[in-house]
């Protein structure tokens, strides 16, 4: 209890005092420099509003706006297809179509002086390519004949082992007549550095074994965007391109003492991956003279990557090879949508349309060992090791025909239903053949009611079906788990399904002091994931991701953004959540019930930002806790239970402005010192059995982090 008050107190200390604030204010009015919205479910904050804050990007202008998270926590679409552009940033009223390439990566390179506006969409619209999300984001520009803009950020890194590591980013936007532009390059700098030991103990806490590891990962990403826009008379057509790389060495040395013996051994590894990525993606849009609209989206990208790690004894005057792991992966996406929006009458609109995409991905592993046999050059000049189901192609051929009607019931309520049926079919080549087919009927209801301007209920039923991760249907690498170095695949997973309905209750405080939100929700499922016994026999243990049965998750998460003014800060905005969640499933180990995977009991964060503006500083702090650092989150497995605990996190952060329109930002990550604990215990056979071989004590930190950016706009 004790690590949990601390947590709680700011967010009922925010609560009571944004209430009592609330209490004695009668208008329920916008701030007065908001521009008039179209409707009380749309928000608008002008240039102007940002003006005494000398933002330098669209990213920094959003960041001080209350509230903000709720609509932008989704974040993008990850999964497979284009889907409903659920928790997409717009920008003009447009979805940027990519997945690497999103409206929110967008932020960050359009500069503040190119933004006319920002819209929070609280409602629903058969205008908006977005269907369901609990907020939208607009980032509307200026439309002017001719304007351009190049913003410049320069940024280096400073680690504990006294590391500097240096990035940056060139990005230049613009309008000439109809067509608008945005190129973007960036250097981005990923140096790590990691510090980890371990303590292994026998089931009576003897200990057994002791490792210290130092790791070092130097990795470097390169990535060139474009985002181009043309306007004729009816219609707009948009592309989007992006390309990256990445090659991060690493290496590791390990010291491990054996107190059994009452010997020391050093080893190290090599390790080495490569990362190479392509996208494109376009939409076009026409209008009708009828007030309709025809929409035509498409994407194609490429990832493939490598990785390949490869351990040493290492002795006074040689080292011996021991361990050689290699592992490829490619993934490969097409997708078309196409769609036409119509006006039923004045207050209905409707939106059909099909979609249709291939994915494939291509994976292949190889494993050498220091035995007897003959070494193969492809195996690092080790002997190679079998591995059941390590090189397959699974490729997913899905349509979905879709319908959305959105339903203005009145100028207070809402109503948008959609129904999606999809089919598909998954096929898996290689050392597994699998062929299946999918048929699912997706239903979706989304209620609003505007009680006031300034209070909103959001209800929500949908039918969701996941997505699988194609990596599951075949071997692949275990890099938490020395004594497993690989994870076995999967060829029979099936889609996990549920049923998930939310209710929500905003309430934005007056004068754009704040926002009040709070969320419930349920959600029942079938057919859900974890880990289950793929065992080929019972002398040989084996799990994989697959399907465990029915479950249930249940939660509730509240939130308070609101502004200091009460306390002669009024350029200052507090932010802090929380979360309470809970969680029931079989587990197909133990046959007892408990948590799903990932599922702690609560989380919390909370954020600060003031901004002096008579001085042109802003400093502030972001904080975040979980359950985990108490209780721990419990994972059963077939051999091994794992309790993982994150300590809380703090990161600070100061920023002046200076020699004009130059912003200076420092900023102190992980200032705790944090680390990443886990507690493995290991069982002879199999977990159910209970019988105790080996625990293990587990921690890892990077340290304290000291980050500069140096950002301006010309």
């Amino acid at each position: 209890m004790t690590l949990i008050k601390p947590t709680f107190k700011p967010l009922l200390v925010a609560v009571a005092i944004v209430i009592s604030i609330g209490a004695t204010t009668t208008a329920w009015a916008q701030i007065d420099t908001f521009e008039n919205p179209a409707d009380d479910s749309t928000i608008v904050y002008p240039a102007a509003y940002f003006a005494d804050f000398q933002p330098v990007s669209a990213n920094d202008m959003i960041s001080r706006i209350p509230g903000i998270g709720l609509a932008m926590g989704r974040g993008g679409n990850s999964g497979r297809g284009l889907g409903s552009g659920e928790g997409e940033i717009l920008i003009n009223g447009q979805r940027t179509t990519g997945k690497g390439n999103t409206g929110q990566s967008l932020l960050s390179r359009i500069s503040a002086d190119q933004v006319d506006y920002i819209e929070i969409i609280r409602g629903t619209s058969e205008e908006l390519d977005v269907r369901g999300a609990g907020q939208v984001v607009n980032v509307v520009l200026l439309d002017t004949p001719s304007r351009s803009s190049t913003s410049v950020e320069l940024n280096v890194d400073h680690w504990r082992d006294g590391t500097l590591d240096p990035g940056g980013q060139l990005s230049c936007s613009g309008q000439a007549g109809n067509f608008n532009y945005l190129i973007s390059v960036e250097e981005e700098a990923r140096y790590n550095y990691r510090v980890s030991k371990e303590l292994s103990f026998d089931p009576d806490f003897t200990l057994l074994e002791a490792k210290n590891e130092e790791s070092t990962r130097d990795q470097r990403d390169y990535q060139a965007s474009m985002n181009l826009g043309y306007s004729f008379e009816n219609s707009v057509i948009q592309l989007n391109a992006l390309l990256g790389t990445s090659s991060p060495p690493s290496e590791l040395e390990r010291t491990i003492h054996d107190f059994t013996s009452n010997t020391i051994r050093l080893q190290r590894e090599d390790n080495s991956s490569e990362r190479d990525n392509w996208e494109v993606g376009g939409d076009y849009e026409y209008s009708l003279s009828g007030g309709g609209k025809y929409r035509f989206l498409f994407i194609v990208n490429d990832r493939e990557s490598q990785f390949t790690r490869e351990r040493y004894d290492v002795f006074d005057n040689s080292e011996n090879k021991n361990l050689f792991l290699s592992n490829l992966g490619r993934d490969r996406e097409r997708i078309a949508r196409t769609s036409y929006t119509f006006n039923l009458n004045d207050a209905q609109g409707l939106e059909v349309g099909v979609e249709g995409s291939q994915t494939i991905r291509d994976s292949g592993l190889l494993l050498g060992l220091d035995t007897s046999g003959t070494p193969s050059p492809d195996y690092g000049n080790l002997v190679p090791v079998s591995i059941n189901n390590s090189g397959s192609t699974v490729e997913e051929l899905r349509s979905e025909v879709f319908a959305a009607h959105n339903w203005q019931i009145n100028p207070r309520m809402s109503l948008e239903s959609s129904l999606i049926f999809e089919s598909s079919t998954i096929e898996q080549s290689g050392d597994v053949s699998n062929k299946r087919d999918f048929t699912f009927v997706r239903p979706k209801v989304d209620y609003r009611f505007d009680i006031t301007p300034s209070l909103q209920l959001r209800a929500g039923i949908e039918k969701d079906v996941s997505q699988l991760s194609f990596s599951d249907f075949s071997a692949t690498v275990d890099n938490s788990d020395e004594d497993n170095d690989t994870q076995a695949g999967n060829p029979g997973i099936r889609q996990e399904q549920s049923w998930r309905y939310e209710l929500n209750l905003e309430l934005r405080l007056p004068n754009d002091i704040g926002v009040l939100n709070s969320q419930f929700y349920y959600r029942d499922i079938e057919d859900a994931i974890d880990r289950i016994d793929v065992s080929p026999s019972p002398d040989s243990l084996q799990s994989a991701r697959g399907n465990i049965g029915d479950g249930k998750r249940y939660g509730v998460n509240l939130d308070v953004s609101a502004r200091l003014g009460f306390v002669g800060l009024p350029n200052a905005l507090f932010t802090t959540g929380i979360g309470l969640r809970d969680s029931e499933v079989l587990d197909p180990f133990t046959g007892a019930k408990r948590r799903m995977r990932n599922n702690g009991r609560w989380s919390a964060r909370s954020s600060f930002r003031h901004d002096v503006i008579g001085m042109g500083l802003s400093y502030g702090f972001f904080y975040s806790a979980n359950s985990n650092d108490s209780s721990g989150r419990k994972e059963i497995d077939i051999i091994d239970i794992e309790e993982r605990k994150n300590q809380p996190n703090l990161t600070a952060f100061i920023e002046k402005q200076a020699f004009g329109n130059i912003t200076f930002r420092l900023e102190a990550q992980n200032v705790r010192e944090s680390e990443y604990c886990r507690t493995r215990t290991r069982f002879l056979g199999a977990t159910a059995d209970g019988i105790v071989e080996e625990v293990e004590d587990f921690c890892s930190g990077n340290g304290r982090k000291i980050a500069l950016k140096i950002r301006t706009t010309f």
